[in-house]
């Protein structure tokens, strides 16, 4: 069985075009699907496998990987599955291929925020959804909140991304888990009125935009601003806009997560548990957070100096848990309002 999920495994790198990184003689392995880019993840993997003697056999793609792992069956070969956002961990949980990740060490790491109620899925770093302005056209205090976004006053000023981008879903998830559907819908109304053109692009694209005038607000993920200051080409774009972490005079600004989650037929189940543990302590917390410039989940763990640079916020507390149940709605909202059109 195991020389057939090898196979499978080796197989699949081909059909896929992916990147497939795997020793040929491995007495202790794991195996990883990643929809994380390789360069993000292997420095802790290297790290584990020097301390451990136990490989990583990293599989790499951009999408697809929970409906291969369905389709594999108990012939795959995947020991974990690191993704980002709840809301493709959550497809994972939905799909049926993952199991409960049970460890005291985890549970000792990661906040219970950061965990699933159901033990299906543990967060490994941490980001912010924020709101960019203009240094120039935005005073430091005009806008403090997501709930400002619907002001009128910001009629054809703010750029975003597609309503329907995962990064989205969950921070509408968020608003409705604060709020009532009513008010959620009334609110993401308010924002789409308010838009300066159609929801398009990328994060990096909104405060590109600002930095052109397109637009004076931009909503996007923290760690978009740190890629952005460390590329000569991109940073005079992030140094017209200021990072504004909303919310901070009550429940905090919306944090989302990069997850890993056990694959329901694991061939290395204790190693694969073996290497969770490893990433969340306190070590690769730093080196996985310092890589993306994001946040650690682990409390007390240094944070990149990039990123301390920006200052210490309050974060919601909002258990994930809630909103992967609230997507669904949020997707429902988003297109009864038109948000795209």
């Amino acid at each position: 069985m195991i020389s057939l999920r090898k196979t499978v495994f080796g197989l699949v790198a081909v059909a896929m075009g992916i990147s497939l990184h795997q020793p040929a003689h491995a007495a202790e392995e794991v195996n990883v699907y990643s929809l994380r880019q390789p360069f993000l993840i292997e420095p802790m993997f290297k790290r584990f496998t020097e301390e451990t003697g136990i490989r990583v056999n990293t599989l790499f793609s951009q999408s697809g990987l929970v409906e291969r792992i369905k389709h594999e069956g108990r012939n795959s070969p995947a020991d974990l599955l690191l993704t980002v956002d709840i809301g493709r961990i959550q497809d994972a949980v939905d799909a049926d291929i993952a199991q409960p990740l049970k460890s005291d060490v985890i549970s000792a790491n990661i906040p219970e925020q950061f965990r699933d109620e159901n033990g299906l899925w543990v967060g490994m770093t941490t980001r912010a959804r924020v709101i960019y302005t203009s240094l120039d056209r935005v005073g430091p205090d005009e806008i403090t909140s997501y709930e400002d976004l619907a002001d009128p006053k910001w009629k054809g000023r703010i750029c975003i991304r597609s309503g329907m981008h995962v990064y989205n879903i969950a921070l509408i998830a968020s608003m409705l888990a604060h709020h009532d559907e009513a008010y959620t819908k009334k609110w993401l109304t308010g924002l789409k009125d308010n838009l300066a053109r159609k929801p398009q692009g990328a994060d990096i694209d909104q405060i590109e935009a600002v930095s052109q005038g397109v637009c004076d607000v931009a909503i996007g993920n923290s760690y978009y601003y740190g890629k952005m200051l460390d590329d000569p080409n991109k940073a005079p774009a992030a140094k017209d806009v200021r990072i504004v972490f909303p919310n901070q005079a009550d429940r905090g600004t919306h944090v989302n997560i990069s997850g890993v989650a056990l694959m329901k037929h694991a061939p290395n189940k204790e190693n694969a548990i073996k290497l969770v543990e490893f990433l969340s302590g306190e070590e690769a917390q730093h080196m996985y957070a310092e890589v993306n410039f994001e946040y650690p989940v682990k409390p007390g763990v240094a944070w990149s100096d990039m990123v301390q640079s920006w200052g210490t916020f309050k974060h919601d507390d909002l258990s994930l848990n809630v909103v992967a149940a609230k997507r669904g709605e949020a997707i429902r909202l988003i297109d009864e309002v038109g948000f795209n059109e």
